[in-house]
């Protein structure tokens, strides 16, 4: 049992878990330049963890669950930390970091609420709006160039839209579900697998 759990793919992910506090300290102790670092190393390894796992065919309900919450630390510790070190970008952009606040909230919590369980969807979307949202955190606290940021976070939006309509759809909750579209194929029996990986 315990080799299934111990293995790249998680190890990837629960690092992201172990960092935060790191990020915390680095943000606290106004260390811009090596907080930057570390979330770069953080954000690129949840961009490969899902790589690792197929390619080592080490995919797993608790990695997609440890993945979720990798992931739902790593977003919530970036907007303090942001506070922190870069206020005044923050406060000029804080309707679209309200909007970014409430778009990776909500989907989890409507999730939570219907089958008493964090959601792990992994759409294509949100895959998509991960990578946008990263290089646009790094353009907006880098060259505090704003438009990618912007963009990301109306993506974002739309993104969760989709995961709440996924767990407003679903009867029983999947994981790996690659979209909307792929929900709706399977409920008319055109994809007979729910348990596909994205």
């Amino acid at each position: 049992m315990l080799r299934q759990w111990v293995n790249a793919p998680n190890l990837l992910s629960a690092s992201r878990l172990i960092a935060a506090p790191f990020l915390l300290y680095l943000a606290w102790t106004d260390r811009p330049g090596l907080f930057l670092a570390l979330l770069a190393i953080t954000l690129l390894s949840d961009a490969v963890d899902g790589f690792v796992a197929r390619r080592l065919h080490a995919t797993s309900e608790f990695g997609t669950l440890l993945d979720s919450y990798g992931d739902l630390v790593t977003y919530l510790v970036i907007p303090l930390c942001a506070w922190w070190l870069w206020p005044d970008i923050i406060r000029r952009e804080a309707g679209f970091v309200l909007l970014v606040l409430t778009a990776f909230v909500i989907p989890p919590i409507a999730g939570l609420l219907k089958f008493r369980q964090l959601t792990s969807y992994h759409t294509w979307c949100a895959k998509a709006v991960a990578v946008l949202m990263s290089v646009a955190i790094f353009f907006l606290f880098m060259t505090d160039i704003a438009w990618p940021f912007r963009c990301a976070a109306v993506l974002l939006c739309l993104s969760a839209c989709e995961e709440i309509a996924i767990t407003l759809r679903l009867t029983e909750l999947r994981s790996n579900v690659r979209s909307y579209w792929h929900v709706i194929r399977q409920d008319s029996g055109e994809l007979t697998d729910n348990r596909q990986g994205p």
